[in-house]
C-alpha cells in the first residue's frame, strides 16, 4: 500500500489538477446535478427512516462502518432497511450506515480519513473514482475474497461488472447502477401526429421528431420545446460511447494506460454538432447544468423528450401520473448499425473494501457486499431506487416482477443493457481525473451553445486542457504507458 505521505503528496496533486481545469479556457464551474439517485422534486417523498437495530452487547462482534452518498428516500428507508436486515441476518459483525453528501463529499472525507485514520469499512463511491481508486492502492479488491472462497459470480450483470473490473481484477461490488435512456411524453407524441409506439432511435430521427412537437404561440415564442439535454458530462459521455467513440486513448484505458483524451474525435464532434444544430433551430431546450431542472420542464410539459438515467424512472412516473403518459427507449445513436456494435455505459457506483482497517472489519465488509449483492436485497434496491439488479436472478424475485408491472418502462432499461455489447466502448473511461474531467466537457458544451467557438475547436481545448491532467496525474502515480 502506498505511504500516507504519498497519498497525501497524489491527493493534494488532484485538487491542484481541479484547480487547473477550472482555470483552462472551457468553463469548469461544479455542476449543479445531483448525484445518480440522489433526491430530486420528481421523486417520492422521503419516508421515515427505521430504527436502527441495537448493538449487540455480545464480545467477538465485529463492529463497521458503512459511507454512503444515496439521499431522500433512498437513503431515509432503502440503505436503512438493506443495513438492518443484515445485522439481523446473522451475529457475527454489525454495520453502521453513514450518509456523508455527495459522491465528491465522500470522495473527500475519505481523503481526510486516510490521513486521520478515520476510514469506513466500506464506501460507496461513483463509478468514474474507479481509476483513482486502483491507483491509491486504499482498497483490498473484492476479486480477493471471490477468489478465497469460489464466490460465484456467473449471476451477475457481466456489463456491469466490466465498469469495475482493471487487468482482470475486480476491485469493487457495483451497487447502484444505472443508464442513462430516452424519456418521452406519448400523449404530445399522438398530438403531433407522430407514432407514441415508435420513438426515434437514430440522431435525424430525434431531430425530426423534435422539430414536429415544437409548438409555438401567436407571436412565435416556443410554449412546447421538442426535447432537452442537461449539459451533463455524463450524457456526453454516453452519446460517445454509442457513437463508437472513446473518451481516452488506449481504448478508453482499457487496452493500456491512457495517456490522453481523445473526446474530441469526429465521433465527439458529430454529438455536439447535432446538439447544437438543434438548439440553433429553437428545438431543444437547455435548462442549465441541473438534470433537476431538466426533468421539471418535462413534467410541466415545457418539452416532451428528454435523456435521464434510468434511476429517475419512478420519479417521473409518479410526478406524471394525472397528467401525460410517458413512454421510454434506446439512447439516440447515430445510425442503425451503431445499435450492434456500441451502447451505453454503467454509470453510478459501487462498494469498496477499505483496506487500513483491521482484518476482521474487511471480513465482515465482505460478508455485507455480499448480502447487499444478494437476489432478494437487489430485488428491494431496484424497487426502492431504481437502479438497476446487478443479478440476473434478482428479476424473478415478486418483488421485481411486481414493480416492473407497476413501472413497465422499466424493461427498456433492461433490454438496453443486454443489448449492449460487452467491449471496450461500454466498458468506460479509465483516467484519474474524471471527475473534474466531466465538468470541463460540460463548460465545453456551454460554450459550443453558446457560439463560442466551433464544436471541433471547444473540443480540440477541452482534450488539451484534461491531456495535461492526465499527464500530471500519471506522473505524480508513477504509471508509465
Amino acid at each position: 500500500m502506498k505511504g500516507s505521505k504519498q497519498v497525501l503528496i497524489v491527493l493534494s496533486l488532484l485538487l491542484i489538477f481541479s484547480m487547473v481545469l477550472s482555470a483552462c479556457g472551457t468553463a469548469a464551474t461544479p455542476t449543479a446535478a445531483p448525484p445518480e439517485g440522489q433526491a430530486a422534486p420528481t421523486q417520492p417523498p422521503v419516508v421515515e427512516e427505521p430504527s436502527p437495530t441495537p448493538v449487540p452487547a455480545v464480545e467477538g462482534v465485529t463492529k463497521m462502518t458503512f459511507w454512503h452518498s444515496m439521499g431522500g428516500d433512498i437513503g431515509g428507508k432503502a440503505i436503512p432497511q438493506m443495513t438492518n436486515d443484515f445485522n439481523s441476518s446473522q451475529d457475527k459483525c454489525y454495520v453502521v450506515y453513514t450518509y456523508q453528501g455527495t459522491y465528491d463529499d465522500s470522495l473527500n472525507k475519505l481523503k481526510a480519513g486516510l490521513q486521520s485514520g478515520d476510514t469506513p469499512g466500506v464506501i460507496q463511491l461513483f463509478d468514474i473514482a474507479t481509476r483513482l481508486m486502483v491507483d491509491l492502492d486504499v482498497a483490498t479488491p473484492v476479486q480477493t475474497y471471490i477468489d478465497k472462497e469460489g464466490y460465484d459470480v456467473s449471476d451477475l450483470e457481466p456489463n456491469v461488472l466490466a465498469y469495475y473490473t482493471v487487468d482482470g481484477m475486480q476491485y469493487s461490488m457495483p451497487f447502484n447502477s444505472s443508464t442513462p435512456m430516452l424519456y418521452y411524453n406519448k400523449d404530445a407524441f399522438a398530438a403531433a401526429g407522430l407514432d407514441p409506439e415508435n420513438p426515434p432511435r437514430t440522431f435525424d430521427e430525434f431531430a425530426e421528431a423534435a422539430r414536429k412537437l415544437t409548438l409555438k404561440d401567436a407571436s412565435g415564442t416556443v410554449t412546447q420545446y421538442g426535447g432537452a439535454f442537461a449539459v451533463y458530462g455524463w450524457f456526453f459521455e454516453q452519446l460517445l460511447a454509442v457513437s463508437g467513440g472513446y473518451y481516452a486513448d488506449n481504448e478508453n484505458g482499457r487496452a493500456g494506460l491512457a495517456t490522453k483524451a481523445t473526446f474530441n474525435s469526429p465521433e465527439g464532434v458529430a454529438v455536439l454538432d447535432w446538439w447544437k444544430a438543434m438548439y440553433d433551430e429553437g428545438i431543444l431546450a437547455n435548462y442549465g447544468r441541473s438534470t433537476v431542472d431538466t426533468r421539471s420542464a418535462f413534467i410541466a410539459g415545457q418539452t416532451t423528450m428528454i435523456l435521464e438515467s434510468t434511476a429517475a424512472l419512478r420519479g417521473l412516473m409518479d410526478s406524471a401520473k394525472g397528467k401525460f403518459e410517458i413512454g421510454t427507449a434506446f439512447l439516440p445513436r447515430p445510425n442503425e448499425a451503431a445499435f450492434d456494435n456500441f451502447g451505453t455505459v454503467i454509470g453510478g457506483g459501487s462498494v469498496w473494501i477499505i483496506k487500513d482497517r483491521p482484518q476482521a472489519e474487511q471480513d465482515c465488509a465482505w460478508e455485507f457486499i455480499k448480502f447487499l449483492s444478494s437476489p432478494e436485497q437487489q430485488a428491494y434496491w431496484q424497487t426502492m431506487s431504481g437502479y438497476f439488479p446487478i443479478r440476473k436472478a434478482a428479476y424473478e424475485h415478486p418483488l421485481s416482477v411486481e414493480w416492473r408491472t407497476t413501472y413497465p418502462q422499466f424493461q427498456t432499461a433492461i433490454d438496453q443493457l443486454h443489448a449492449a455489447p460487452n467491449n471496450t466502448y461500454t466498458q468506460g473511461g479509465l483516467i484519474g481525473v474524471f471527475p473534474t474531467a466531466r465538468q470541463t466537457i460540460e463548460g465545453a458544451i456551454e460554450e459550443v451553445l453558446a457560439g463560442k467557438g466551433t464544436s471541433q475547436e471547444v473540443l480540440d481545448k477541452a482534450a488539451e486542457t484534461v491531456t495535461l491532467a492526465i499527464e500530471e496525474y500519471n506522473a505524480s502515480m508513477g504509471l508509465t504507458p
